[in-house]
């Protein structure tokens, strides 16, 4: 999604239902798992699993969930084996996807998600057709209140962010996906609280949408993408202002 598009996201989620907190949980859990067997079941040493555990305690996931996470990714317990893949497709009106996917069965999870655009009367798209429109790069949001524009210039800039966008509702800091790690460390080094911190699919060609009927279609995309259990993250290049999302919704 846009930055606009991603502050919303992120206001939106922070009336987590109880029946969405599960859904939270099992997609924080597989983040961990993969996290710390990629870099180790140490925070300390391993940013990918400090920020992904940040998360998981904003969220509220229990203690025992986090730990048992955590083992599962080390080794020390038996668990299923992950594999992260992305999907490429289109919505209503040309709306360009990209769907993140962990799964334990690579055919069940291209089948879901293919039959979910075939019924959000969309499609799947072949590998490549669709990522040219996204960059792919770290993406921290930070709070207005959170920090001054000269001072998170300062600190993500010398630790290798390639930009700090100021908008209305907050920070943008972007990054070369190998410099997450060390940008943000140096955020929690300086105090600076992000609101986001993940590697992300950053829309950089648009597709405005101003019809309330594609606003629903491309709305209840998300949601039932969002809802299938092994989809991560879903991006998408739409731009729609706030007043026709909300009539979306209605």
């Amino acid at each position: 999604m846009s930055g606009h598009s991603k502050w919303s996201t992120i206001k939106r989620a922070k009336g987590i239902t109880d029946a969405r907190r599960g859904k939270v949980f099992s997609r924080l859990s597989r983040d961990i798992t993969l996290a710390a067997k990629a870099g180790g079941g140490d925070p300390e040493a391993n940013a990918r699993l400090r920020t992904i555990l940040l998360q998981a305690r904003n969220a509220n996931m229990p203690m025992d969930n986090i730990e048992r996470a955590i083992k599962k990714g080390t080794g020390d317990l038996p668990g299923m084996v992950f594999e992260e893949m992305t999907y490429e497709g289109y919505g209503a009106g040309g709306v360009a996807f990209i769907v993140k996917v962990t799964t334990d069965n690579k055919t069940r999870a291209a089948q879901e998600v293919r039959a979910t655009f075939s019924r959000g009367g969309g499609n799947l798209a072949q590998n490549g057709s669709v990522a040219f429109q996204f960059l792919h790069a770290g993406q921290f949001l930070i709070a207005l209140d959170a920090t001054s524009e000269n001072r998170l210039m300062e600190v993500a800039l010398e630790a290798g962010a390639d930009d700090v966008i100021t908008t209305t509702d907050g920070y943008e800091v972007r990054c070369e996906i190998n410099q997450f790690d060390k940008v943000i460390h140096a955020l929690e080094a300086a105090g600076i609280k992000t609101a986001s911190a993940e590697i992300s699919y950053i829309a950089t060609t648009t597709v405005p949408v101003t019809d309330v009927g594609v606003a629903k279609s491309i709305l209840k995309l998300h949601e039932t993408l969002d809802g299938l259990d092994d989809v991560q993250a879903v991006f998408s290049n739409e731009e729609m202002d706030e007043a026709l999302r909300d009539a979306a919704q209605e």
